[in-house]
């Protein structure tokens, strides 16, 4: 996979027709935790993620793929924010009601069953970025891209104990800023 990717940021188009069936149920499945958190009855369904973010993968010409845990990392972040896009543009439509609601992880909020929307989830991520940009990425390629700790490791070229730290790390300040302490203190 790594080959085709290195073949298909070199230019080969080809390398992307061969790649795309590989990834594909792994993208299914990435798209289908990000879908399991959405509302009912959501407007998009999981094969319609999959394939914006194949649009914008496409799209995608200046990225320097490093290997198969990046390209999932990257996955990931496109389908964050395709959902975001989608839960800003609801918002809007609706004059500034209320956001739609997702669950959270058990493991991000210590095993209480919380709710928050997903434009403040965003925000709370944006602000934890603007902290420490690893945590940030820890949480996003974890919580939306389902990868374990050695992928994780590996896409952000750290040990996976630092992952586990920055994890532990990252829930707490994100609970912090998500029930009212906006600086995550």
């Amino acid at each position: 996979m790594t080959g085709l990717l290195l073949a298909w940021r070199a230019g080969d188009a080809s390398a992307l027709e061969r790649l795309i069936p590989l990834v594909h149920a792994e993208l299914q499945r990435i798209a289908h935790r990000f879908m399991r958190k959405e509302r009912a009855g959501h407007s998009l369904q999981t094969s319609a993620l999959v394939n914006e973010a194949y649009l914008r993968l496409i799209d995608a010409h200046n990225v320097d793929w490093q290997n198969r845990a990046h390209f999932f990392a990257i996955s990931a972040s496109l389908m964050r924010r395709i959902l975001v896009d989608l839960a800003r543009e609801r918002q809007a439509r609706k004059r500034g009601g209320s956001a739609e609601l997702v669950v959270l992880d058990e493991a991000l909020v210590a095993g209480r069953e919380r709710h928050t929307d997903l434009v403040a989830l965003d925000e709370a991520l944006t602000a934890l970025a603007a902290t420490d940009e690893r945590k940030s990425k820890v949480v996003e390629l974890r919580f939306f891209g389902g990868l374990n700790e050695a992928e994780i490791a590996e896409a952000l070229q750290v040990s996976p104990e630092t992952v586990r730290r920055d994890w532990r790390l990252a829930k707490s300040w994100l609970l912090r800023f998500l029930s009212g302490g906006r600086d995550g203190t």
